[in-house]
Parts: C-alpha cells; structure tokens; sequence
C-alpha cells in the first residue's frame, strides 16, 4: 500500500496559525501540533485503486463512523488542498465500497483477510465485525455530502454512491418493522454488551416510524431498539441526500424516497423520544421501544443527545434540546462522572469514573460560550496522561489511567473543538451556519 507523503504546505500552515491564535497557552498549540496531524500521519492508507482506506489508530480495521469523523477536520483545507481533497473523496469512495459489500456491517478489512471478529452473524472474510448501527450509515452520507459543500467537487458521487445509498434506504426501511429483517447478531463467550438478546434479534420493539438499531456507536448493545440521536441523525443525512439527489444526480425518485423516509422517522421520534421529566421538563430520551419504555441517559460517543446542534439536527437554542443538555451533563445522567481532574460525560463501555475525551470535546463544540469552548479545550491539553494526545476514556480522579493510547477518532475531535475556538469550522457543516 502507498503511504501518505509529508504534511501538505497548507497543513503546516494551519498548525502554525492555530499555534500563534493560540500563543497565550502554548499547551493548547502544542496539542494541536500532535492531534491535527494524527490521523493523516498514522491511520491513512491509500489504495491502489484510488481509494483510502483508515485505520482506527490501535485496531487495523476501518469503522464507517470512525473514519469519517477522522478526516472530517483536514474539510477545513480540502477546497485549496488538492492532495487532501483526494484522500477524503478516496475515503468516501472505499466508504460506500464496503456499504455496497455489506451495509449491515460496522468495521472492515483492507483486504480479504479474515481478521476481525468470526461471529455467527460473520458477513465475509473483508468484514472484521457485523454490528449493525444507524450511525455507520449516516457517517458515509454525512462526509460525502460536506465534502461536495466544501470543494464542490462531484466525482464522489458516482454509482457506487448511488447504489449504496440506495441500499441504505432500503435497509431503513426494513428496519422500521425489525420483527420481519433478516438481521441478527449473537456473540458467544462475551459481555452481554457484545451481543443481541431474544436468539440475536435484540428486545422486541413496536412500530413507530423509527428505523431499528442493534448497536449503539460504541459498538454496545442497544437497551431498546430505537436509538434516538441516531435516528434523528439519520434525519439530518436524509436531508443530504435529498439535496444531492436533486442538485448533482437529478434524481427526482431517489430525492422523494429520502424526504419520505426522513419525515416518518422525524414522525416517530415526536411521538416516541420527547418525555417528561420531573427535574428537567420535555426532554429526548436516548433510546425507546414503543411499547412505552425509555431509556434516560447519553452515551460519549457521538451520535449523542448532547451533539444534535452539531449534527444539525436542531439549534442549540432549542427549548428541548437545552433541556436535554442539562440533563445529559448533571449527575441524573448515570455515564456523567465528576472527580478531581475532570468531569464530564463516560460511557457503558469504559471503566465507572471514566469520562471521555470525544464528549469533553462535544460539549465544547455544542456551546455557545466562547469561554466554555476554551475552557473545555483547556480541559482536554489538561488531561492527556502526560503523552500529548488524546484517548478514549480516562479516570476522571487520575488522567494518567486511560483506555486506548492510539485513538484517532478523540485527536480528530481535540483538533475539531480548536479549530472552532481560532474561528475555523468546516464549510457547510451545521457549525459554519451559527
């Protein structure tokens, strides 16, 4: 496989601008200097057919979101940076390569290798795990569609777009009565976490509009079957491929399939996902079942309740959405922890007390406090472990005790979050419309 070439001119000149936006806190630069360049430095890997395929940092595989939020910083270059422009549209297309393979599956092989998880839900030797979540769906729209709105390139947007997409389409739709889908999902001599209950299949669920996941974007199992920032992210990219149907492929059926499926599921969660609380008023629950149970909590990873106005979902002026925030950062969110380092929003998936990187950085990007962003950022440089990058979960009593050395996904987001605070977002993103 080819490797990435040096940092591009325009790379080095980012860096040193933020550095020098920056030069009141050193420490915040310097961490930029790591983080920004991780990604294109350690997990790019393009391929001989034009493609690019991402690793995570410390797993070989690439995960549909992953490697989206990944190169989504590098957006910020792409309309000048011709080199890096290729690479994301070289991302997109390996993207929608592995949906056309297999749009159930979560994580992938660079080559037909048989690595990865062998489970009974195993869907080929180029698969390295088969966990079905919207999100892995959403995320390969999602970059397709903000880097056509940042170079205006279309190339991207070829027949395995189209194919894949429409792929997509179908399986939400199934999904929307998940009692008759062909999908299930058992993982022998493993956490409950890492496998479907009721033979594979997942809890029952009633029909609501809503389309059905499996797993949540930490790769945990779903306590009930509608995730609800999932499908209301499902919404935001059914909007993007509305809008690409009709401006680059004149598409007229594929553009009234996506708003159709986009205005049942929006249905669904305003009927579904908005509860009362007794502390908090109307908020959106993180998962339901329609059958009348709900799931109050969020979850790190992102799609979050606490990303919607950066998923673009909603404005971060939202009466709901505001509600939901305090929630989600109070003690009555049972993965938000608060020690002596830190606090901040954790996950199911990592050790009790440890918060994450990735939601420290959400919050920061969801506010609208230039002080709170800063602060946050601040917050992030703070707690590194000493090793100048970022990680997955850390003790929120001791940073030095963390999960995952090598996670690009949190330096993309460190990266991301200052950026925002020097003034620079991504073109077309929710963000550059405040």
């Amino acid at each position: 496989m080819p490797s990435v070439p040096p940092l591009t001119p325009a790379m080095q000149h980012l860096i040193a601008d933020v550095a020098a936006q920056l030069a009141d806190a050193p420490r915040l630069g310097e961490l930029f200097a790591n983080c920004f360049p991780n990604t294109y430095e350690t997990t790019l890997r393009p391929m001989d057919d034009g493609t690019t395929f991402v690793i995570t940092g410390d797993i070989p595989a690439m995960w549909l979101r992953d490697s989206a939020a990944q190169v989504r910083p590098y957006l910020t270059l792409a309309a000048d940076d011709q080199h890096l422009s290729d690479l994301i549209a070289g991302v997109s297309r390996r993207q929608f390569a592995f949906v056309n393979l297999n749009p159930y599956a979560n994580a992938f092989n660079a080559t037909a290798s048989d690595a990865g998880h062998q489970d009974e839900t195993h869907g080929g030797p180029q698969i390295w795990e088969a966990k079905y979540e919207i999100d892995s769906l959403c995320y390969p729209i999602q970059l397709a569609y903000l880097l056509w709105r940042a170079t205006g390139r279309t190339d991207h947007l070829d027949a395995s777009f189209r194919s894949g997409c429409a792929a997509i389409l179908d399986l939400w739709r199934v999904e929307q009565r998940h009692a008759d889908s062909p999908y299930y999902f058992r993982r022998t001599n493993c956490p409950p976490s890492d496998t479907l209950s009721h033979a594979g299949h997942g809890a029952p669920v009633g029909y609501t509009g809503m389309t059905w996941s499996g797993f949540r974007p930490s790769d945990d199992a779903c306590t009930y079957g509608y995730l609800v920032p999932a499908n209301m992210f499902a919404v935001v990219v059914l909007g993007y491929l509305a809008e690409i149907a009709d401006t680059v492929l004149a598409d007229a059926a594929l553009a009234a399939d996506a708003r159709a499926l986009r205005a049942e599921i929006e249905g669904g969660i305003r009927a579904h996902a908005v509860v009362q609380h007794a502390e908090f008023g109307q908020i959106f629950a993180y998962e339901v079942d329609g059958l009348g149970n709900a799931n109050l909590m969020d979850d790190a990873n992102v799609p979050s309740l606490l990303a919607l106005p950066y998923l673009g979902y909603c404005t971060a002026d939202d009466p709901i959405y505001q509600n939901t925030r305090r929630f989600v950062l109070s003690q009555a969110n049972s993965y938000y922890f608060a020690g002596r380092a830190a606090q901040g929003i954790g996950s199911p998936h990592t050790p009790p007390r440890y918060i994450w990187h990735i939601a420290l950085a959400m919050q920061g990007l969801t506010s609208t406090d230039a002080a709170e962003r800063r602060a946050l950022l601040a917050l992030m440089a703070a707690t590194d472990g000493g090793t100048g990058v970022m990680h997955e979960g850390f003790d929120v009593d001791d940073p030095r005790n963390f999960t995952r050395a090598w996670f690009a996904w949190a330096n993309a987001m460190y990266a991301e979050l200052a950026l925002l605070v020097c003034g620079i977002v991504v073109p077309g993103s929710p963000l550059a419309q405040r």
